[in-house]
């Protein structure tokens, strides 16, 4: 067991959940002279600055949530955070209920640091929603709700490459068997030829249908969504509006290369 200090949309337990980590308890905590940054520059240019903390004054500190987590989701929450490439995994101590606690946690490392990025509204809206949920100070989170954010894109509907007879198609199986391609919806990319800041995503995406990792990461997501609820429409339109970015951000960064048709869609 370790214990894990989350101060951004990881204090939302539905988006903790969403990216495969589970805690066995949780309580609120407090990080003494730190300050809260946005200025980690994320993969994907349409989900503006993440979360950072930098050292500040002893009058400063960052509130979050302090999780006790089981080792063996350790990998996992180092693979969502990019540890190694975009962040640095750190200890510190946060002060809680029961005394000062020893913690890991992630920050910024240089060469993704951009004081220039803002947040986007959906990330703010995670993280305050987790926040007020849990019980954090009120003028903490209103603090937070008054950041300017990043305008969003408006992206247009994301169209396929025309699909030919010789057109790939992939099921699931196959899909597994390529651990450089990965599926979004109905599409399919290799990320064999990525620039190398996004290496990362290889472990993370290769192989997998992302889908639902990423309709899960929405603001309007309640943890429960299946892939049949995104493919009848059963999501929130910026949910959909969502998963079209990233339809964008994917056919920018990766080379499409057929069509995905998973196995089932319960």
């Amino acid at each position: 067991m370790f214990y894990y200090f989350g101060y951004a949309s990881n204090m939302n337990m539905t988006s903790l959940r969403a990216k495969g980590v589970v805690p066995v308890s949780s309580e609120n905590a407090e990080l003494i002279g730190w300050t809260l940054k946005f200025n980690v520059r994320h993969w994907f240019r349409h989900e503006g600055g993440m979360a950072n903390i930098e050292p500040a004054t002893p009058d400063d500190a960052v509130l979050g949530r302090i999780h006790l987590i089981d080792e063996q989701h350790l990998a996992m929450l180092d693979a969502v955070e990019s540890y190694g490439e975009g962040y640095d995994r750190i200890e510190v101590e946060v002060r809680t209920s029961k005394g000062m606690v020893k913690a890991i946690t992630y920050i910024g490392l240089p060469g993704y640091l951009d004081n220039g990025c803002l947040p986007t509204q959906r990330y703010l809206n995670i993280i305050t929603h987790g926040a007020a949920s849990v019980g954090i100070d009120e003028a903490y989170i209103s603090r937070l709700r008054s950041l300017k954010i990043q305008p969003p894109i408006d992206y247009p509907p994301f169209l396929s490459p025309d699909i030919t007879s010789t057109t790939a198609i992939f099921n699931e199986p196959q899909l597994a068997s390529n651990p450089l391609y990965t599926a979004l919806m109905d599409a399919v990319f290799d990320m064999q030829y990525v620039r190398k800041d996004l290496y990362c995503l290889h472990s993370l995406f290769g192989g997998k249908d992302t889908t639902l990792f990423h309709c899960k990461r929405h603001d309007s997501s309640d943890g429960s969504e299946t892939l049949k609820d995104i493919y009848d429409g059963n999501i929130s339109e910026s949910a959909k509006a969502y998963l079209n970015a990233y339809l964008h951000e994917y056919n920018n960064e990766f080379r499409y290369v057929g069509v995905y048709r998973p196995d089932n869609l319960c």
